[in-house]
């Protein structure tokens, strides 16, 4: 299994949130921006508002798993950003995934 690309960089997100477009839903937000890569770069930001670590790990850790279970139907090129709402640590895994599938068709990422 190849490892993510991800975004480490604070102007990275910051382009991304200022340029990019967006989805948003009770558990999920989701930008999406064109980079010149021929890969995907993700990022997954929880806000200290949403908990405790145990609680900010686990909505990454359910991001990172549906993100997993779609990327192989993505177009390449594109920096994703996920964005953990309250709702996120309380809820199963086939919920994000349902509702990433969602904003990514509608940010016409889907191949």
């Amino acid at each position: 299994m190849k490892k993510l690309a991800s975004l480490n960089r604070n102007r990275d997100f910051k382009r991304v949130y200022s340029r990019g477009r967006y989805a948003a839903s009770s558990y999920l937000v989701t930008y999406v921006l064109k980079n010149r890569l021929k890969f995907n770069r993700i990022g997954i930001t929880t806000s200290k508002k949403l908990g405790n670590a145990v609680k900010r790990n686990r909505s990454r850790r359910i991001i990172k798993a549906a993100y997993m279970s779609v990327k192989d139907s993505l177009k390449y090129g594109y920096d994703i950003v996920f964005v953990a709402r309250n709702e996120t640590p309380n809820v199963k895994t086939y919920h994000i995934i349902n509702n990433m599938n969602y904003h990514l068709r509608k940010l016409e990422v889907f191949r």
